[in-house]
């Protein structure tokens, strides 16, 4: 069976995959272990707890965040304690606002692991940033763009009751075009899907450029809540259904929410160990680790133990689903 299209703008939710052989064992065994896991509520709460109390000191990590500091990238930033590490932030080629420092600053952190350090694994990449603010809207453009980002994942509402933006309108609603300084989006099609996801169809291409739009597929699951966990599995694992089939050419999805760390690590957690399992990358158990190499990435990734008893729970949910009636294919 071909794989799904992952511009299949259907409001149902997407199939599961057809699993080989190796896969079905992986996912038993990585059930079996995530599921005793759960039974023992006390292990997690210390493993978070453990998580918070290694965290880096802020000393540490404004050394490592110079370029985020500057008099001239601090308008950049949504949140002044919520910024990219040097080593790993998205640097854009080029700037196009004129601003006195030429470093091509966006608060913006590439987002890896060991499994998908060898472009032949299975297992994708992210760049995890803030929602973005009306002065980030033509970099942030610029960086689907450079980057070749086949699709965003918006975990957030535009505006928080009772009137708190947690971010600007950069796709302008429902508007069929938008020019973002000399970048064009084009909306070809909006849908919500039956869990109330809003799917996005969209093309994106500098305003004179004669080469082909890029298509970026754009995932808004607004009921997402600040600082908090859903109460159930079912569009998280939608989203990574949806996102799964897309060709890993080793270009990154964008992710983000307000700050870009607490419901955008949670995602990337989620998306990022199913994938290791299914690879038959098993060190992906070590949740504790994966969080520890995603902050050691962005800082702050994961805020609260609701989101980190929620990532068991998604893991769990998904790889049930997938073991569930699961037809197999060879080797």
């Amino acid at each position: 069976m071909a794989a799904p299209n992952p511009f299949d703008m259907s409001t149902g939710f997407p199939p599961k995959p057809s699993l080989k052989r190796y896969q079905l064992r992986h996912c038993i065994q990585a059930l079996k272990f995530f599921k005793a896991k759960q039974t023992d509520e006390n292990s997690i709460k210390k493993e978070f707890s453990l998580l918070q109390d290694n965290r880096m000191s802020e000393e540490e990590v404004n050394s490592r965040c110079l370029e985020a500091k500057l008099h001239a990238n601090r308008t950049k930033n949504r949140y002044q304690g919520v910024v990219p590490f040097d080593a790993n932030r998205v640097v854009l080629d080029r700037c196009k606002d004129r601003r006195s420092s030429a470093t091509g600053y966006i608060n913006a952190s590439y987002i890896t692991s060991e499994a998908n350090a060898n472009p032949s694994e299975n297992v994708s990449r992210f760049i995890a940033t803030q929602g973005p603010i009306p002065q980030t809207f033509d970099d942030f453009w610029e960086m689907v763009l450079q980057k070749r980002c086949p699709a965003i994942v918006m975990l957030t509402r535009l505006v928080d009751p009772p009137k708190v933006e947690m971010c600007g309108d950069y796709f302008q609603g429902d508007n069929g075009r938008g020019l973002f300084g000399n970048i064009c989006i084009v909306t070809n099609k909006i849908i919500i899907t039956d869990s109330s996801l809003e799917l996005r169809h969209l093309e994106v291409n500098y305003e004179e450029s004669e080469d082909p739009p890029l298509p970026v597929l754009h995932i808004q699951y607004p009921e997402w809540a600040n600082d908090e966990a859903p109460s159930d599995t079912l569009v998280v694992r939608e989203i990574f259904r949806r996102l799964c089939h897309l060709p890993l050419s080793q270009v990154p999805i964008v992710v983000h929410c307000s700050a870009g760390i607490g419901r955008t690590g949670t995602y990337c957690a989620i998306h990022n160990t199913i994938q290791r399992v299914l690879v038959g990358d098993m060190s992906a158990l070590d949740l504790a680790e994966t969080i520890s190499t995603l902050r050691s990435q962005r800082y702050g990734m994961i805020q609260s133990l609701k989101q980190y008893e929620f990532i068991f729970k998604a893991i769990v949910d998904e790889l049930e689903d997938l073991i569930s009636g699961s037809t197999t294919q060879e080797s």
